[in-house]
């Protein structure tokens, strides 16, 4: 057995060595920035040919402990930067993920921006005219930090963490950090959720990523683009781990943001430390007053359907109307029904394919099996030329479907699955915010003062667009999911002696 402390690391001298070439790239753990190259490997692979892409060194629990253990130090690195200085720091890392040659892995690899295109693609199943979509969100994100806090706070003084202490709003304030760490546990679906944890760094609070099976690349490279920009290293924590490294390093963060199903959900319900992103359930809601235009209104819940390959969790999986659900379901049938998966680089490509493809094979059976019960209808069979699961060019692929459904209580009617998926429902208007539950946005179509008010009161949504604006659609600086400012720091009281 080889004893992993040669390979990876730097000597008494600082010089870099690395015994173990090889023409696969290697993705170390980083331990505070350092690559830790681990005995235990995965093998990251192509979704249709199984070709290796990458082996990715994955640490044990106990490694997780150990490096939580001295968190503070990583903290540390960040306090000597200002936050004006965070900011800075992360504008450049957005130009530099979006446009630099990074180091990818520990030996000696380089990705282009190209390369992390194709390879993400490989291993996600993202056409590249997705990831691309995904990419240019994030260096946004990046390049406009700045705004972004100023939203999260409310206008507040970025000196304020500098110092402490300030005035805001003429009031004497002062913020501390809830945490001295975030923890990260990364799903594979969408490159873009990454967007959610970069505020942290401009918060010099630092980041303990558990990434995604099959999705490490833009984490890294995020990473990457950080330390070339002139972050400290010791900010950044990259762990494949399995499950019991993952309950760590939420057990051992302060704040933690956490990606999973309904059951990651509940396992984490009421649990202040941890911040659960799991199904949105997004809706549109057309009132009655603005039900006979519906037509208008296709395209936006068509995008709002299909956008990111129905991946996201802002993608809407339900339109509730108070009539025409058979005609508006037929309508959307039409356009999303014919989408057939096309070539990886194709520019119209509108479908993803699924690195897992047991998903696709549960996806596919649990809506056939809720069909048969009756009380709904696949519209989209009508025009889809053939199986809802298709296999192409060796990938596996799950074509749109929008169901419509007789009642609310039908159990296809408030699903939510990884693909363009939607039910369409008529609910009366009057019982609609009553029994829709949460949403994590709902674009409500309506000039209707008296259902407007309703809707702005309404406690179980969490983003509300007024007007037709595609649930995809979000604004940088308004949380759709949680405010990652008031996450990370608490307002206390304070006086001081003149």
């Amino acid at each position: 057995m080889r004893d992993e402390r040669l390979f990876g690391r730097s000597n008494q001298f600082g010089y870099s060595f690395n015994l173990h070439m090889s023409s696969i790239p290697h993705l170390p753990a980083l331990r505070k920035g350092r690559p830790y190259d681990s005995l235990d490997k995965v093998q990251v692979k192509d979704h249709k040919t199984g070709e290796i892409c990458a082996e990715v060194s994955q640490v044990n629990a106990g490694i997780v402990r150990k490096d939580l253990g001295r968190i503070s130090e990583a903290r540390a690195a960040l306090k000597k930067f200002t936050v004006a200085q965070l900011i800075e720091i992360t504008s450049k890392a957005g130009d530099l993920f979006l446009n630099g040659t990074l180091p990818l892995g520990d030996r000696g690899h380089t990705q282009t921006p190209q390369e992390y295109i194709a390879t993400l693609s490989r291993t996600s199943g993202l056409p590249h005219v997705m990831v691309k979509r995904n990419m240019t969100k994030l260096h946004y994100a990046l390049t406009h930090m700045e705004m972004i806090l100023n939203g999260l706070s409310r206008g507040l003084d970025m000196s304020v963490i500098d110092k402490g202490f300030g005035t805001q709003a003429g009031c004497p304030v002062s913020y501390f950090p809830t945490t001295q760490s975030l923890g990260l546990v990364m799903p594979s679906n969408s490159p873009a959720v990454n967007s959610l944890w970069l505020p942290a760094i401009a918060l010099k609070i630092p980041v303990v990523i558990k990434p995604g099976r099959e999705e490490p690349w833009t984490p890294f490279r995020l990473i990457q683009a950080f330390i070339a920009a002139g972050a400290p290293p010791e900010a950044f924590g990259f762990y494949p781990t399995d499950h019991e490294g993952s309950g760590e390093v939420v057990k051992l963060s302060g704040r933690n943001l956490v990606f999973g199903d309904v059951a990651m959900a509940k396992m984490y319900e009421g649990n202040p430390s941890v911040q659960v992103h799991g199904p949105g359930w997004s809706k549109i809601i057309i009132g009655e007053d603005k039900i006979e235009n519906w037509k208008d209104y296709i395209d936006v819940m068509v995008r709002s359907i299909s956008d990111n390959g129905g991946r996201s969790c802002i993608n809407a999986s339900a339109v509730i109307v108070p009539k025409y659900g058979k005609e508006i379901a037929d309508a959307l049938a039409q356009q999303l029904g014919p989408i057939e998966p096309l070539p990886s680089d194709d520019e119209n490509a509108r479908l993803s394919g699924f690195a897992n493809t047991k998903m696709a094979d549960y996806i596919d059976s649990a809506i056939d099996n809720d069909l048969e019960a009756g009380g709904a209808e696949d519209v989209t069979a009508r025009y889809r030329n053939g199986p809802r699961k298709v296999e192409f060019q060796g990938g596996t692929f799950l074509r749109p479907t929008i169901v419509r459904c007789d009642s609310w209580s039908h159990s296809l009617a408030n699903r939510e699955f990884l693909c363009p998926y939607a039910s369409v429902v008529e609910v009366p208007q009057k019982e609609v915010l009553s029994k829709i539950g949460y949403s994590l946005i709902v674009t409500a179509i309506t000039e209707d003062p008296a259902f407007t008010e309703e809707l702005l009161e309404c406690p179980t949504i969490d983003r509300l667009n007024l007007g037709p604006i595609s649930t995809m659609s979000i604004s940088w600086d308004q949380p759709h999911e949680g405010n990652m400012f008031e996450f990370l720091y608490k307002r206390r009281s304070i006086d001081r002696a003149v």
